[in-house]
């Protein structure tokens, strides 16, 4: 079985809660507090639930990580969810800084992906602790969703969410988060400004070099992934891994390529050809910049460490980290794995534990999914 996904849950309760008061936004104490002299209902809670039952049928292979009380641990519990409070605000209306804290909370627990309630507001005091580093999605319950976060409705939030739990694949893209003024929006002004972009999982489409009936072309689809590393390296290291994807990129460099080895860039120049694990530690621990490390999966098997390329070692691994892992596959490859999550084999435990979890796989040019990674004895 896939390992337990580790979803993380925020809701910001008093999301919405001034739109049927026509109030125009919910932002500030003094709008909560008028919205509720005229009878508003909070209904933050109400659209989540719509999108965790949903998921109902997968609680034994997800754990939850939310915020005390309506922020999310009060629905979690009452549906059945094995939940785990990660953050607990000390005053009754939540504020922006309950958001940051509770989404600085889930980063550092290391969930997969971020599921929250709320209006572009919510999205805006996320965007500000998460950026594009982990996967959200928007449930929308806000008076303004200008953001493009937002699922298309709370149960279409729930089914991305299945679909990531189920080890299907799952792209991911860019979206941008807005927020607009809410005092110029009451005076009938509509202003919204950029405030930055998260990454956001949807409905998987073939959109990167297709033929009819969906079905990739190989040799086209290795020139977009060759066209996508390329065009975003910069002046980091690059470690190239072994095996054909890897090589595509290098061709396209006009490269000699070390197939069954290891080789280092920098500038798109070799440095340095079929290097040792000794080596590699050696040039990243002298290297002035970031160093990145390119690498496929063994077709068939879903290996990315531990099969054919020991000389990423632990050691080298950890020196690059998790974050500048950047691993290459045609979707044709992943759906070969029959849902079976790719496997991390280092040969340290703790590190496998630490590498787990959902991934970004590079499948295309602007083209990514999201797709499990497991340690050995948890990928059936």
């Amino acid at each position: 079985m896939l390992p337990m996904f580790k979803l993380g849950l925020i809701i910001n309760p008093w999301s919405g809660i001034g739109g049927a008061m026509a109030l125009k936004g919910s932002d500030g104490a003094d709008i909560r507090q008028q919205a509720l002299a005229q009878g508003a209902i909070p209904q933050a809670n109400n659209k989540m639930r719509l999108a965790l039952e949903v998921l109902l049928p997968l609680q034994s292979k997800i754990q939850l990580l939310t915020a005390a009380a309506d922020m999310g641990a009060d629905l979690a519990n009452e549906l059945g969810f094995t939940t785990q409070v990660i953050y607990s605000q000390d005053h009754i209306q939540t504020e922006a800084e309950d958001t940051e804290n509770a989404a600085t909370a889930l980063m550092a627990a290391g969930v997969d992906v971020i599921l929250f309630a709320g209006g572009d507001g919510t999205a805006r005091n996320i965007c500000q602790i998460v950026g594009e580093k982990i996967p959200v999605i928007g449930v929308p319950a806000g008076c303004k969703i200008h953001s493009g976060v937002y699922a298309v409705t709370p149960k279409a939030a729930g089914k991305v969410v299945e679909q990531l739990v189920n080890g299907e694949l799952v792209s991911v893209s860019e979206a941008e988060v807005k927020d607009i003024d809410e005092q110029r929006f009451r005076e009938g002004k509509v202003i919204a400004k950029h405030f930055g972009d998260m990454l956001v999982p949807s409905a998987l489409q073939y959109v990167q070099a297709t033929k009819s009936g969906g079905q990739e072309s190989e040799e086209l689809v290795l020139d977009d992934i060759a066209a996508e590393i390329i065009e975003n390296m910069d002046d980091e290291l690059y470690i190239m891994g072994s095996g054909s994807t890897v090589a595509a990129v290098m061709d396209a460099l006009g490269l000699e390529n070390t197939l069954l080895g290891v080789d280092v860039l920098q500038h798109q120049q070799l440095l340095h050809s079929d290097v040792t694990a000794k080596q590699l530690l050696n040039i990243i621990q002298a290297s002035q910049q970031p160093v990145k490390l390119v690498i496929t999966l063994i077709g068939g098997q879903g290996h990315i460490f531990g099969r054919g390329n020991q000389q990423l070692s632990p050691d080298v691994i950890r020196a690059i980290g998790r974050d500048n892992i950047i691993i290459v596959a045609t979707k044709a490859k992943l759906n070969a794995l029959n849902g079976r999550p790719l496997i991390t084999d280092t040969g340290d435990v703790e590190l496998d534990r630490q590498l787990c979890g959902l991934i970004r796989i590079t499948s295309g040019y602007r083209d990514h999914v999201l797709y499990p990674l497991a340690s050995p004895g948890n990928e059936q």
